[in-house]
């Protein structure tokens, strides 16, 4: 049967920071909540759509020609193909939703490309 799943319980789990975990799965697409901190690196998905939800703290989504501002309750969707650099100055706690099987650097092979892992 299904259950309820809680945020703040399940980042509770984990103090990594970007590596994200696997709390489901919608037919093909991976919910995961990410712990961030800092500037990740540039990358793209040439096949896959991703959403950045903040859930506590705050984000920039930086784009080669901008940067945008993500706030608590706020999302960005970043279409494929788009180069991105996800950066908080501080913690922040943030679910991505994209396709499952999506690499967290795209194309680029990082020390942070890291696979979900369930939690």
């Amino acid at each position: 049967m299904p259950e309820t799943i809680n945020l703040a319980d399940k980042f509770a789990l984990f103090s990594e920071q970007w590596s994200p975990k696997l709390i489901g799965r919608v037919n093909d697409t991976d919910i995961k909540i990410v712990k961030i901190e800092g500037e990740f690196l540039w990358h793209s998905h040439q096949n896959e759509d991703e959403m950045f939800f903040v859930i506590n703290g705050k984000m920039r989504m930086q784009f080669r020609d901008r940067e945008v501002e993500v706030n608590p309750g706020e999302c960005i969707i970043v279409p494929r193909g788009v180069e991105h650099m996800p950066v908080a100055e501080t913690e922040t706690q943030i679910m991505v939703i994209e396709p499952a099987g999506t690499v967290n650097t795209g194309g680029e092979a990082s020390d942070r490309t890291r696979a979900p892992q369930p939690i």
